[in-house]
């Protein structure tokens, strides 16, 4: 029996321009897969993404975490952002701290874990990510493809459930997106479920264990590529 981590049972979601981003959404996502995510701009992806993590709260409907439904307590949703992490098209957005080392550091720091714990897993990360010869660089310093595997190793190193990751080869050249492809591989196991984003139907057919599709915050098909 495949479990679920979460669940959406007829969620929609309105901003407040009227725009209506998801519309009566019904959809499971299951433990240990790699799922991507297609559909065109305006399709709801992001939106989809931050109801995930409880960014944005659904205007109707319900989302379930491992079977139990959401109520938006703050205390939830913090356990909630510790297990669902996801990263940003604009990885610009994730890198604030002085060096590379101290951003990766950050969120595993934020979880009050143990100083060795918290060593432990940003060295785990760097030598996963094949950050090592970035460690002491300003973020703001780097390509694109380096900001993608740094932001991608600062959520890796909070050991989320669930890994979101919005267009994660965007910009980048076949090189780095072979790489990130690579490392998303190697990071994909029974217990961490990663969900992406992406344009690039090839990518999905070739790396994809399941294919969700969105339309115009319709979900119109999930199964197998």
């Amino acid at each position: 029996m495949s479990e679920q981590i979460i669940t959406f049972e007829q969620v929609s979601y309105q901003y407040a321009d009227g725009t209506m981003a998801l519309n009566q959404i019904n959809l499971s996502i299951e433990k240990g897969k790699k799922i991507a995510l297609l559909g065109n701009n305006g399709a709801g992806k992001s939106t989809l993404f931050l109801l995930m993590n409880g960014i944005l709260k659904p205007t109707s409907g319900s989302i379930l975490y491992n079977g139990k439904k959401l109520t938006y307590k703050r205390k939830e949703i913090q356990q909630l952002r510790q297990q669902v992490g996801i990263v940003f098209q604009n990885s610009e957005t994730q890198l604030f701290s002085s060096t590379v080392y101290e951003d990766i550091k950050f969120g595993p720091k934020n979880l009050n874990l143990p100083t060795e714990e918290v060593e432990r897993r940003v060295k785990e990360v760097i030598t996963l990510t094949e950050t090592e010869s970035l460690k002491d660089k300003p973020p703001h310093f780097l390509s694109i493809g380096q900001k993608k595997r740094v932001a991608i190793a600062g959520i890796v190193a909070i050991d989320p459930e669930l890994m979101v990751l919005d267009e994660p080869t965007d910009g980048l050249d076949p090189y780095y997106s072979n790489r990130i492809m690579g490392i998303l591989d190697k990071m994909n196991h029974r217990n961490r479920t990663i969900l992406l984003s992406t344009h690039n139907v090839d990518l999905a057919y070739e790396w994809a264990d399941e294919i969700i599709v969105l339309n115009n915050g319709h979900l119109i098909a999930q199964g197998t590529p």
